[in-house]
């Protein structure tokens, strides 16, 4: 039986309450269950994220792999469509898949070389963007969230999150983006969207030099796909710059591609607001300003 590493079980419990705890208490059964159903057995020791347990495992035919167990949500139900639309090309390969549980087995990368690890950060940027082009190159399969119902959302809930900020400012820049977002709204785009690409989602492998990993998809416009990867070793002096290698990469219209990434900086506003955020700080803050000339 595995053991749950305490600080996944800790995560699961703060975010996800009873429903996190029930799955945590589950975990062990079920990777039991998978690790029979489809005879594999366990290479390494046992690795974890915010919302993900991942085992090393090998396969009957000596193939190594991992077999990922998260809790099915919104989010992780699309992920196993996603990487079946996108075949192995600028992401991990998908090997099998339980939908009902939301559990994968996936080919093996290298867990221990990250984007990240690049020293260059041009180069690490240029390279995450060629990955983006090819994974936003793909359309959309039926069924996957659509960002035109997330922006939707979105403007509705801004009235309420200005009366929670404390500063003129920051209730200007949450209603600017607001604005930018209204603009392309009603074109939100069909391509199938990673939605959380940054250099530590993207592994080094045997069969690419780099593939991403642990898609959030969603269907959408790719200029909702830039701002993770600004926050990767986050420099004010940079931001300009990488944005314009991205949307240059991806062939992306600036200003369409800037809207939207202001939509992704106001909605992680909406959320910090949700959590009891009264005063807009820190890395989103910065993009959306210097987006916005100021």
């Amino acid at each position: 039986m595995i053991e749950v590493p305490a600080e996944l079980a800790r995560i699961q419990g703060e975010v996800n309450g009873d429903e996190g705890r029930a799955f945590i208490a589950a975990l062990p059964g079920l990777a039991e269950r998978f690790l029979e159903e489809w005879g594999l057995r366990r290479a390494g020791p046992v690795m974890h994220g915010w919302s993900a347990l991942v085992l090393p495992v090998v396969a009957g035919d000596g193939t190594r792999a991992a077999l990922k167990l998260q809790l099915r949500d919104e989010e992780s139900e699309g992920e196993g469509a996603a990487l079946r639309a996108w075949g192995g090309s600028g992401a991990v390969r998908l090997l099998a898949e339980d939908a009902g549980t939301a559990t994968l087995l996936l080919e093996w990368l290298d867990e221990g070389r990250h984007l990240s690890a690049v020293e260059d950060v041009r180069e690490a940027t240029a390279t995450l963007a060629g990955l983006m082009a090819r994974l936003v190159a793909v359309p959309a399969p039926a069924g996957m969230r659509r960002l035109g119902d997330i922006a939707a959302r979105m403007l509705d809930d801004v009235p309420e999150a200005l009366a929670w900020l404390e500063r003129e400012e920051d209730r200007r820049l949450l209603r600017d983006c607001a604005a930018a977002v209204r603009e392309v709204v009603g074109e939100p785009g069909d391509r199938l969207l990673h939605w959380d690409l940054h250099f530590d989602n993207v592994l080094a492998a045997d069969r690419e030099p780099w593939l991403a990993i642990d898609p959030k998809p969603l269907a959408g416009d790719p200029g909702f796909e830039l701002l993770p990867a600004l926050f990767d070793r986050f420099d004010p002096d940079d931001v300009l710059w990488r944005f314009d290698l991205m949307t240059e990469v991806l062939g992306l219209d600036r200003e369409r591609a800037r809207a939207w990434t202001l939509g992704r900086v106001l909605q992680d506003s909406l959320w910090d607001v949700e959590d009891g955020v009264t005063v807009l700080e820190g890395e989103r803050a910065v993009v959306g300003r210097l987006l916005l000339g100021r």
